[in-house]
């Protein structure tokens, strides 16, 4: 912070440290996530197929242009992650019978398989996270990390949110 503060004068420490830790706290998680995928065989791409596939409900079916929506992806690109995931059996991919030009993509056992240990080895890791917090800690935490993150989609409404899903 010293050096922050040395060559911008302005720079509020309290927010600085909020802002670092709060970066810092994302990239580890995100490389902890990525290990415990890697672990299973997936990447993180096919565990957010995987997961986007299964958070649309059973029969955990959905077109490819959805799936590249949701994901924020080209169809391009999405059309290369499911060729991937299908030869992998994570996934199928077969012509919708009612409209045989459209294609579905569908969960298979095995992909749901990955997706449920990936969630119990998740929920392992984020519970050691979080220990030293009580419940009340932990409810205010997240209180104020939502408020946080509506801040930043009021203010940078093209980068994509899903809060919906937090409430």
């Amino acid at each position: 912070m010293a050096a922050y503060q040395r060559e911008f004068r302005d720079l509020d420490p309290q927010v600085e440290k909020v802002v670092s830790a709060l970066g810092r706290l994302n990239r580890r998680m995100n490389v902890a996530y990525g290990r415990q995928v890697a672990a299973l065989g997936i990447s993180n791409a096919e565990w957010e197929v995987l997961k986007t596939l299964v958070l649309s409900g059973a029969p955990y079916r959905l077109g490819p242009g959805d799936l590249a929506k949701r994901l924020g992806l080209t169809p391009a690109a999405m059309t290369h992650r499911i060729d991937r995931m299908a030869a992998e059996g994570l996934v199928t991919r077969d012509r919708d019978e009612s409209n045989r030009v459209r294609v579905i993509v569908e969960l298979t056992d095995e992909g749901r398989a990955k997706w449920l240990e990936a969630m119990r080895m998740a929920t392992d890791f984020e519970e050691d996270l979080l220990q030293d917090l009580s419940g009340e800690e932990r409810g205010v935490l997240g209180e104020m990390l939502i408020r946080l993150l509506r801040r930043v989609e009021q203010a940078q409404p093209d980068a994509g949110g899903r809060l919906t899903d937090l409430d």
